[in-house]
């Protein structure tokens, strides 16, 4: 009995392991976002505040203004305000319906949600992943979780 239950225990937590990990992958290994949707609806300044601190961060990984970054925007309010901030930072931003060109084409995709007050942002390069969450307030949002930062190599 105890063989059986040690085994049962293990496939338990192999499936645990192994059934998140499978949503991730892809014919050509990582997620790569095709979209960017704010299901949010981030309010003008909370959409600007968000985007800033998120692009300050994107900034310390990639280097500010060292592509041109192509922008997978939703044309909501925060897409607006990343791309403005994105500019701000320095770098050169083509829309979908525009074909970059350049040396260094940088790929974005971001992801906005909340829920109870809480705004979840993501931001997903190919090689670089940015989360973090922030607590929705009457002039904006502010931070309440340090950056998530997954980084890939291609």
């Amino acid at each position: 009995m105890l063989h059986t239950r040690r085994s049962i225990l293990k496939a338990i937590g192999i499936s645990a392991l192994v059934t998140p990990m499978a949503g991730c992958m892809t014919q050509s290994g990582w997620f790569n976002p095709t979209t960017s949707v704010d299901a949010a609806n981030l309010s003008p300044s909370a959409a600007s505040i968000v985007a800033g601190d998120m692009v300050a961060k994107l900034s310390e990984h990639v280097g500010a203004g060292t592509g041109t970054i192509f922008l997978k925007a939703d044309n909501s309010q925060f897409g607006l305000a990343l791309e403005s901030s994105l500019r701000g930072w320095g770098y050169a931003v083509a829309e979908a319906d525009q074909q970059p060109s350049g040396d260094t084409i940088i790929p974005l995709a971001y992801t906005v949600d909340s829920d109870a007050g809480q705004i979840f942002v993501r931001l997903t390069t190919p090689t670089i992943e940015l989360a973090r969450t922030y607590q929705a307030t009457a002039t904006g949002a502010s931070p309440t979780s340090p950056v998530s930062v997954l980084t890939r190599t291609v």
